[in-house]
């Protein structure tokens, strides 16, 4: 099914939302076909959602934990017949768990739902809590994208400069407003920024796709780049920082992020631009100690070998496709979360701020 339902992003709004609750259903844009088709899809059941979540169809680490948690409330929607309702839903928390690995918010997400679930004592009951906890999961999420955009402007240039960013970090990866491109909104708006260079972000192209579509949305100056040409951007002196977001964030400061990301730092460090990772609290898994532990998303060759279905390669050629790398804490210049900025993180600074788990 399909629900088109408008969007108007505003300077002062969310931006161009990706997920929408209903009460009894989820809408979510699907974000495979953007930016050529602006299509919603719903989602009655729990399964539905965690399909969404492992094709992409929503994306980014924040918009997968809320949408997991919509997906848990369905379960309870539908589990309120049966005689086993606690266990139907905890099947399907265990199936939203599934859907994809790297990203720590689904499961920070789905703890929660499993905590006020344990608690619950009827199926109504545990539809209108569980119901509660999502809804919270989401307006806590976009409270935190516009606090992250006050804490990065306290330490950057107040004289307007160029950004660098990678993948997609706005609202469609996110409540709304966003992470990484949350900061970017929020240069924007304070006159500080003179224009984004957004890499295509292979092989998904969310950069091309959903970044520079975002951003054109909000009228904000961004210019499309091959991954491949950053080097020679970051040459020219017109770019200060390099903001991205992150999928996990260890006890350490090592961070997961697109693939990508890693070979990013290594170019801001040897041009003297500063390397920033913007992401909520949820983001941080002080249960790891390092990069090393986090484990690491591989996917289909098929995704490298062609393009929306188009053969770009010969093809039975191996492919190598991780979803994700890890730039070591000594890369990054800054880490922000709502609870404030880490600058040269490492373990101690880490802990002070998150303590440990």
């Amino acid at each position: 099914m399909t629900d088109n339902t408008p969007q108007t992003p505003g300077p002062d709004s969310l931006g161009t939302l990706a997920i929408l609750w209903h009460g009894d259903h989820l809408a979510l844009l699907d974000q495979r076909l953007l930016p050529d088709q602006e299509i919603w899809l719903t989602y009655q059941d729990p399964h539905g959602v965690a399909d969404a979540i492992r094709d992409m169809v929503v994306r980014g680490a924040p918009a997968i934990g809320i949408s997991a948690a919509y997906g848990v409330v369905l379960a309870a929607i539908q589990a309120r017949v049966k005689d086993d309702w606690k266990g139907a839903i905890g099947e399907a928390i265990d199936v939203l768990a599934a859907s994809r690995p790297t990203a720590v918010n689904l499961f920070w997400a789905l703890e929660r739902m499993k905590t006020r679930l344990q608690a619950c004592q009827a199926p109504d009951e545990a539809i209108a809590s569980l119901t509660g906890e999502a809804e919270a999961i989401h307006a806590e999420d976009v409270a935190a994208n516009r606090l992250m955009g006050r804490h990065a402007l306290s330490i950057m240039e107040e004289s307007p400069f160029a950004v660098l960013t990678h993948c997609n970090t706005g609202a469609l990866a996110t409540g709304g407003y966003g992470t990484a491109l949350g900061v970017v909104r929020s240069l924007w708006h304070a006159d500080r920024l003179t224009r984004v260079y957004a890499d295509e972000t292979r092989p998904w192209l969310q950069g091309s796709r959903l970044t520079a579509w975002e951003l054109q949305q909000e009228g904000i100056p961004v210019t499309l780049n091959a991954d491949s040409a950053a080097a020679q951007i970051l040459r020219q002196g017109e770019v200060r920082w390099v903001i991205v977001g992150a999928d996990r964030i260890t006890a350490n400061g090592d961070v997961a992020n697109k693939i990508g990301t890693y070979s990013l730092a290594i170019l801001a460090r040897h041009h003297g631009v500063r390397f920033m990772v913007v992401a909520p609290s949820s983001t941080v898994d002080m249960a790891l100690h390092s990069g090393a532990d986090i484990p690491i998303e591989e996917r289909d060759g098929t995704e490298v070998r062609s393009v929306r279905g188009v053969s770009i390669a010969p093809g039975k050629v191996p492919v190598y496709n991780p979803v994700f790398d890890v730039t070591p804490a000594e890369l990054i210049d800054a880490i922000v979360t709502e609870k404030g900025v880490i600058e040269k993180p490492d373990a101690e600074r880490m802990t002070a701020m998150f303590g440990s788990r």
